[in-house]
């Protein structure tokens, strides 16, 4: 089959290599859509974020070899051994993060908090290839009313679902969402459903801000054309929000907003409010831990996301009452197209994307 590897960072090939061999509890797929993550976009071309270390080691030791895809919507080719629930020709979805099943935590039913376990896409391939073997124990089934385009974005979708869920959001609460990229916009509309008050968000880029007024903000700020934690404050009383998502931060060449919209959410949430760190930043930071500590203010970060919050995210997206449609800019055809892909990925702002750029991996007849 056709797969693409990496030999280095930034030098990824289209090779022939080996069907991969069917084993006990896993699955063959063959992707139908998969989409780069933002963090695969960066770590492709080498810029520290989140597992940079042990890319880099993997790219050292074992070059050259399968990486990323895992956001992706796959059909069933072939069940191993041991599988149940799961049959030839179901669409699956796939959690990334997956539990070891023999650290303390796994032995004692708790294994949703386990981080020992792989990372599909990081430690073993994911979906850049013409088949991909999956675990039964990643996989949930794809509704029929969810189209393969949208099936993609559900392993990025459960993240924002257990970010949201990390936050308690309140009925009535004022919840700030920095950065309208896929992860800010899928925030806002499950705050939206979890019963939030006032919903504000802020982006620099315009059809960001038009994308995020169509899904549901009350007010959409474009932080070029005003002072973003001003109008938050003056929105909310001066009080500021009850909660801020900051889903902005990262790498500035891949055209993110460095730490300053951490710095803004600090700014912009009330006295004993929370800020629920989404991003990445790729490198250590420097917190005025005292204010913060003096305001009583609450920096949490997601769960990970379990196969609870993917069953979930299924029938909020199969409902309805999350809507990826109008974030999803650039549909790319062909296993060959994987590193325009990537590119655009990388440069949302230079073409205008939102969502990350998909492939359908099969070119149309």
């Amino acid at each position: 089959m056709r797969a693409w590897r990496f030999y280095a960072f930034g030098d990824m090939r289209l090779d022939e290599i080996p069907v991969p061999a069917l084993i006990p509890r896993h699955v063959l797929v063959e992707p139908l859509c998969v989409q780069p993550s933002v963090t695969e976009a960066q770590l492709a071309q080498g810029i520290p974020t989140l597992a940079y270390d042990r890319i880099q080691r993997r790219l050292e030791r074992e070059a050259p070899i399968g990486l990323f895809g895992h956001e992706f919507c796959a059909r069933i080719v072939e069940v191993g051994p041991d599988v149940h629930g799961y049959r030839v020709g179901d669409r699956v979805a796939a959690r990334a993060k997956l539990p070891c099943g023999a650290c303390p935590l796994c032995q004692s039913e708790r294994s949703h908090l386990c981080r020992r376990g792989p990372v599909i896409g990081f430690d073993q391939p994911g979906c850049f290839s013409e088949l991909a073997l999956l675990p039964e124990i990643a996989l949930v089934k794809v509704d029929d009313a969810i189209s393969d385009s949208e099936a993609a974005c559900l392993q990025s979708l459960s993240d924002s679902v257990a970010a949201v869920e990390t936050a308690e959001v309140g009925i009535g609460d004022s919840v700030v969402v920095l950065g309208q990229g896929s992860m800010g916009l899928e925030c806002l509309q499950i705050a939206r459903t979890r019963g939030a008050g006032q919903l504000i968000t802020v982006d620099v880029r315009d059809e960001a801000c038009e994308i995020s007024r169509q899904l549901g903000a009350d007010h959409a700020l474009n932080a070029t054309k005003c002072d973003p934690v001003a109008t938050i404050l003056d929105l909310t009383g001066g009080n500021g929000a009850d909660i801020v998502f900051e889903c902005a931060g990262g790498s500035p060449k891949q055209g993110l907003a460095g730490s300053g919209t951490l710095r803004q959410a600090i700014d912009a949430v009330r006295s004993g409010g929370k800020i629920i760190g989404v991003s990445w930043f790729g490198a250590p930071l420097e917190l005025d831990v005292d204010r913060m500590r003096e305001r009583s203010l609450r920096y949490l970060f997601p769960d990970i996301s379990t196969q609870a919050h993917l069953e979930f995210t299924v029938r909020l997206m199969a409902s309805g009452r999350v809507n990826m449609g109008p974030t999803i800019r650039h549909i790319l055809h062909g296993l060959e197209s994987v590193p325009e892909a990537f590119e655009i990925t990388a440069h949302k702002g230079k073409y205008q994307a939102i969502n990350p750029a998909q492939v359908m991996m099969k070119r149309p007849a």
